[in-house]
């Protein structure tokens, strides 16, 4: 097991009580306060400072973006879910995987002929399933949609036979992932990549004594850093929305033009079912009803709606008060953990003015980090290799129901724990650079434990 160096945590700050109504006692455990309730959702507004037409901009896209997708605008063959709020809900629009998995719903949804795979469950996550490996053996690694049309009454004559997943669940071929929040995505894009190299190369020593190193995710064809998704690697959001909307919900776009199923029998909209349209006149649409088109994209909205949408306000107070979430940042910093959850950047220029220059709070390097044989997926991405995760952003952490890559646990503690290389899924793959600030945790006092979680539900 490797072990952190002597001195790297000496400095742990002193006890601090975590509650009014917690008294000091010896067989205290820490454990996780949970989704943060604080009457408000902290969550789902635009960003400060936009123009008139901008903000006329944001509200028409986040309609679009919370709009529930039908057959005939493009639904499936196959699909996971039929609206982008489905899968991006908790607190707000813009979130991850809210309470109550729609997933469950839409898989009977119209009469479709479904069966609701084994990992999806009602009070679980947004799920999406990819399979590590091909039957010939050869990598996989990409989305398997859950879902199809066949049998829903606004989609007859379609027979599109449902992939056996509980094959890949028993052959142990299957990994999940669940949505990644949005908020605050604008200011992520305009991080000037000499930012994130820069953070890279600081606090070498420290970072080595702590067994952190970290890489890019390059862009394969211009160099640059790419930086969303679960292992950051798409570069932009017009990418992000455009996979999203063709892997998720199975709609052809700009970015996507071609189907994933082109079963001839399957196909209700006969061209790309959502593109630019610079000729947008009105349109009757089979059901009858009568709709003008817009110029942009749902795609383009949908980026828009990312880039406009403001980060999560954190709490000052809660869980545990004022002191308790101060203390609890010096013990996040003293075990490590702001090496890799990089508390802040600086936005450089923009063409919109309120995302230029601006502070982003993300607690990311947006760097891909070794995470280990428990933690590891097998799916390579770009760069990422199958056992590197980008390094989630924290801000909005407060108010999440689900932890790590695939929703495994609601408990933030075991989130944390996690990160250490734990039980030996894959020997070829080393131990998380992670572990050594995991063993830093599990040395602190419950109390400074109870802090930093603490801390952790106030972002």
């Amino acid at each position: 097991m490797t072990k952190v160096k002597a001195g790297v945590v000496s400095a742990i700050v002193p006890l601090v009580i975590v509650g009014a109504l917690q008294v000091l006692r010896a067989d205290f455990i820490a454990v996780d306060p949970g989704v943060r309730n604080d009457g408000i959702a902290g969550a789902g507004q635009r960003i400060a400072g936009l123009t008139a037409t901008q903000r006329a901009f944001f509200a028409n896209s986040r309609d679009d973006f919370e709009e529930v997708e039908a057959i005939e605008e493009g639904l499936g063959p196959r699909f996971n879910l039929d609206s982008c709020v489905g899968c991006h809900k908790q607190p707000a629009s813009g979130g991850s995987s809210p309470a109550v998995n729609p997933q469950v719903e839409v898989a009977n949804a119209f009469g479709a002929w479904n069966t609701i795979p084994s990992f999806i469950r009602l009070n679980g996550p947004v799920r999406e399933a990819r399979f590590k490996r091909n039957s010939n053996g050869s990598a996989d690694g990409g989305v398997h949609s859950l879902f199809t049309i066949a049998g829903r009454w606004d989609a007859p004559g379609c027979t599109a036979n449902q992939e056996d997943f509980e094959a890949q669940v028993m052959a142990r071929n299957i990994v999940f992932r669940i949505p990644t929040p949005v908020f605050g995505a604008g200011l992520i894009e305009m991080i000037p990549d000499y930012q994130i190299t820069a953070n890279r190369r600081s606090d070498r020593t420290s970072k080595l004594a702590f067994g952190i190193a970290g890489r890019e995710n390059h862009n394969g064809n211009d160099g640059t850093i790419a930086r969303f998704g679960w292992k950051a690697q798409n570069k932009s959001l017009l990418l992000f929305a455009g996979e999203a909307y063709n892997v998720e919900m199975g709609i052809t776009n700009d970015n996507f033009q071609n189907e994933r199923d082109e079963d001839p029998a399957c196909q209700f909209a006969g061209v790309p079912n959502d593109t630019v349209n610079p000729d947008a006149q009105p349109v009757t649409l089979p059901s009858g009803k009568v709709v003008t088109p817009d110029v942009l994209s749902a795609v383009e909205k949908f980026t828009i709606f990312m880039r406009f949408l403001a980060p999560p306000t954190p709490s000052a107070t809660m869980p545990g008060g004022s002191a308790s979430i101060a203390a609890g940042r010096q013990v996040f910093s003293n075990v490590g953990c702001a090496y890799c959850h990089t508390p802040s950047f600086t936005t450089g220029a923009s063409s919109i003015a309120a995302l230029s220059n601006q502070q982003v709070n993300l607690f990311s390097d947006l760097l891909v980090h070794n995470m280990g044989p428990r933690l590891a997926d097998d799916v390579s991405q770009g760069q990422a290799a199958g056992d590197e995760f980008r390094t989630a952003p924290l801000w909005g952490l407060g108010k999440r129901i689900f932890f790590l890559h695939d929703g495994r646990t609601k408990d933030l503690r075991e989130a944390i724990e996690a990160h250490a290389h734990g039980s030996v899924v894959n020997p070829n793959y080393p131990e998380s650079e992670a572990h050594p600030s995991v063993d830093a945790f599990q040395a602190l006092s419950e109390w400074d434990k109870q802090n930093l979680l603490n801390f952790l539900r106030s972002l």
